[in-house]
C-alpha cells in the first residue's frame, strides 16, 4: 500500500480535536467507573420517560412545524399565542399538547416499528433484509422526503445501505434519520460504540454523509444519557454529553461544524436565556449566507439547520424539560423533529415519574395509537378500540433487548442489575462510518488529491470511482452525480477502476442501480501492469442473483497490491438500461 497516501488519510483524521467543547467540560465531570452498573427497573422508568417526552414534544412542535423558515422567526414572546399552523386552516395556540391516546407520528412511529422488529427477531441488531421487509410491511403512508424515497427504492428491491446512497436517493441529506434512529442509543446505555453499531444500518436506510453524522450524534446522546454524573448540575451534564458525542466525528464534517458553532455561541453568550441569538446566527451561517461559508442550504426539512436547532434547544434548555420543548418549538424550520429528539433525551435522563411531576394539573395518558400511521402492527389492547399499546409496555419490551445488547458487548446481567463493559476514550476511529471511509480506496485517492479513473465499456464513467457512496467524512456535497448508464444488448459489460499508484485491497464492492444487474461476473486485477484473475474467497463473498439496486461483494483470499480492478459480466435481460453507482476497493480491515 502506498504509505504517503495512507499517511495523508490517517493524518487528516488524526487532526481531529474537540478543544472547544472539552475546554467547556474539563474538570466538570468525574469520570465514571470502568464498569458502571444500571438498575433495570430504574432504566425501564427512564425508557418510559423517553417515549413520553418524545411524544409530548412531537405534538407540541407540530404547532409550528414549517411555519417560520426565515425571519421573522418566533421568539419567547410567541409562546402561548395563537398562530397559524402549516397543516391546518385553523390557528392554534403555541403551547404544550396532550392527548389520550397519544397519536403516532413520524417522530415516534418508525422507531416503534424498529422496536417491533427487534422484538420479533429477538435481537437489537437488525439486518438489511429485516429492515427492508419491516418497512414494506408496516411503513406505507405518513412518510415524506428521504423516508419516502427509501421506501420507494425498497419496493424496487433495494435494501440499506443502498436506499440512502445520494446517487439514488437525492433526499438523503434531509432530516429523516435524525428522528427515526435514536432508539438504538437507548438500546445501548453507556455503550456509545455499541449504539453506533446497532444504529448503523437503520441510519443508512435514509441518511448519507453529514446527515448520517447528525443522526449518529442524536443516537450517542441517548446512549450517554444514562451516564451523566448525578452530582453535577443539569447544564454540566448536557455539556458533557455533547462533548463526548462530538469526539466521534471528523472536523471536516458539516455536522461537527454545527456542533462547534452552536456550542461556542452558547458558551460565549452572557445571557443564557437568549437562545434566539444563537438561532439567528445559525440562520445566517447555514441558511442565508450558506454559500459564502462553504455550505449549501437545501430546504426547511434538511438535516443541518434542524440539527442545529435541536442542539440549541438542548443546550439552552439546560436539562429543563419544559424549557427545552419551548425553545425547540419556537426555533423554526422543521420544529417538531429536533424538539422531539431532545425532549426524548431529557425524558431518558430524568425518567417518567420526574417528567410527569412537571405537569401536576395534567392527566397523562399511557395509551398509544400506532395504527394511525403504521400498518399491520400487533394490537396489545384488543379491548380498547382507540389504542393498541401503552408507553409502559413499550418500555418493558425494550428491557430484554437492552440486556441482550449489554451482554453481547461484554457486560453482564444478574438479578435485575446490569454491569456495563469497560470502555476506553471516545475517538473518531470508533465511528463505523468513518472506518468505512478510511478503508475505501476511492476516498483515499480523493484525499490524496487524485481520483480513481473509471470506464464503462471503454467510455469514461468516473462517477463510479468518486467514493461518494462510501464517503462519511461529512463534507458538504455540492454536486450530486448521476449513475453510470449503459444499454444492455447481450454483449459483455465491463467496468474498470484504476489508480495512479499501487493500493492494497482485500475487498471489492459494486453497487448497482436500476436494471436487472449483472450475472456471471468475472473479477480481474491489475497487478504490475498486467491483468490477472482474482483469487476470490467464494464463501465470504456476497454475489446475489441479478436484480436492481444490489450491492455485490467480492472478498479476496489474501490481500493484494493492485493498480486497478475490472469486473466483466452480462445483463440478465437485454434491451434495457443498466445503472451502476460505484465500484470501490477496500483496504484490509481487522476483520470481516
Amino acid at each position: 500500500m502506498n504509505k504517503s497516501k495512507n499517511s495523508h488519510l490517517r493524518n487528516t483524521l488524526l487532526s481531529i480535536t474537540v478543544i472547544l467543547i472539552c475546554a467547556a467540560c474539563s474538570g466538570q465531570i468525574t469520570p465514571a467507573d470502568d464498569q458502571p452498573v444500571i438498575d433495570a427497573s430504574s432504566y425501564e422508568n427512564k425508557l418510559k420517560g423517553m417515549w413520553l417526552g418524545s411524544t409530548i414534544a412531537n405534538w407540541t412542535g407540530l404547532r409550528t412545524e414549517g411555519v417560520r423558515n426565515e425571519p421573522p422567526f418566533y421568539t419567547d414572546e410567541d409562546w402561548g399565542k395563537v398562530r397559524p399552523v402549516r397543516w391546518s386552516d385553523e390557528e392554534l395556540p403555541i403551547e404544550f399538547v396532550f392527548q389520550d391516546p397519544w397519536l403516532a407520528d413520524d417522530d415516534t412511529d418508525i422507531e416503534y416499528v424498529y422496536l417491533h422488529l427487534m422484538d420479533l427477531h429477538g435481537t437489537p441488531l437488525l439486518t438489511a433484509e429485516q429492515i427492508s421487509a419491516g418497512w414494506q410491511q408496516h411503513i406505507n403512508h405518513h412518510i415524506w422526503v428521504s423516508n419516502q424515497s427509501a421506501r420507494s427504492l425498497m419496493q424496487l428491491g433495494a435494501k440499506p445501505p443502498v436506499t440512502s446512497m445520494l446517487t439514488v436517493n437525492e433526499n438523503s441529506l434531509a432530516i429523516d434519520a435524525q428522528l427515526t434512529a435514536e432508539i438504538f442509543g437507548a438500546m445501548a446505555p453507556g455503550m456509545p460504540e455499541q449504539a453506533l453499531q446497532l444504529a448503523n444500518l437503520p441510519i443508512q436506510t435514509t441518511a448519507s454523509g453529514y446527515s448520517a453524522h447528525a443522526a449518529q450524534f442524536f443516537v450517542l446522546l441517548y446512549s450517554l444519557a444514562s451516564q451523566v454524573d448525578p452530582t453535577q448540575e443539569p447544564k454540566e451534564q448536557i455539556l458533557w454529553m455533547v462533548g463526548e458525542a462530538r469526539r466521534y466525528f471528523p472536523d471536516e464534517s458539516k455536522t461537527a461544524d454545527i456542533v462547534d458553532f452552536v456550542v461556542a455561541d452558547y458558551l460565549s453568550n452572557p445571557d443564557t436565556t437568549d437562545w434566539e441569538r444563537t438561532r439567528d446566527k445559525l440562520y445566517e451561517r447555514y441558511h442565508r449566507d450558506a454559500a459564502a461559508n462553504g455550505f449549501v442550504y437545501r430546504d426547511w426539512i434538511e438535516s443541518s439547520v434542524n440539527f442545529g436547532t435541536g442542539l440549541i434547544a438542548l443546550l439552552y434548555g439546560e436539562g429543563d424539560f419544559k424549557r427545552t420543548v419551548q425553545i425547540g418549538t419556537l426555533s423554526g424550520w422543521d420544529s417538531d423533529n429536533g424538539t422531539s429528539s431532545m425532549a426524548g433525551v431529557i425524558g431518558l435522563m430524568i425518567g417518567y415519574d420526574a417528567l410527569v411531576a412537571q405537569f401536576p394539573e395534567q392527566e397523562i395518558s399511557d395509551r398509544y395509537h400506532i395504527l394511525r400511521t403504521r400498518d399491520n402492527m400487533p394490537d396489545y389492547l384488543p379491548a380498547d378500540p382507540e389504542a393498541e399499546d401503552t408507553l409502559s409496555a413499550m418500555a418493558a419490551r425494550m428491557i430484554p433487548l437492552v440486556e441482550q445488547s449489554i451482554v453481547s458487548a461484554g457486560g453482564s446481567a444478574e438479578n435485575g442489575r446490569w454491569t456495563l463493559p469497560a470502555r476506553g476514550d471516545a475517538t473518531v476511529f470508533q465511528n463505523p462510518l468513518v472506518q468505512q471511509t478510511m478503508l475505501s480506496q476511492n476516498n483515499a485517492a480523493r484525499l490524496s488529491g487524485t481520483m480513481g479513473s473509471a470506464m464503462l465499456n471503454g467510455e469514461p464513467a468516473n462517477q463510479l470511482a468518486d467514493g461518494l457512496e462510501f464517503d462519511f467524512s461529512g463534507r458538504e456535497i455540492f454536486d450530486i452525480p448521476s449513475p453510470a448508464v449503459i444499454m444492455a444488448d447481450g454483449s459483455p459489460i465491463e467496468l474498470v477502476v484504476t489508480y495512479d499508484r499501487p493500493v492494497e485491497i482485500e475487498h471489492i464492492r459494486l453497487v448497482e442501480g436500476s436494471g436487472s444487474g449483472l450475472e456471471s461476473i468475472k473479477v480481474t486485477l491489475l497487478v504490475d501492469g498486467q491483468w490477472v484473475p482474482a483469487s476470490l474467497d467464494e464463501a465470504a463473498s456476497d454475489i446475489p442473483s441479478p436484480q436492481a439496486y444490489e450491492t455485490v461483494e467480492f472478498w479476496l483470499m489474501e490481500p493484494a497490491i493492485i493498480e486497478g480492478v475490472k469486473l466483466t459480466g452480462r445483463a440478465e435481460a437485454t434491451d434495457q438500461e443498466l445503472e451502476f453507482v460505484e465500484l470501490d476497493t477496500f483496504a484490509p480491515s481487522k476483520g470481516r
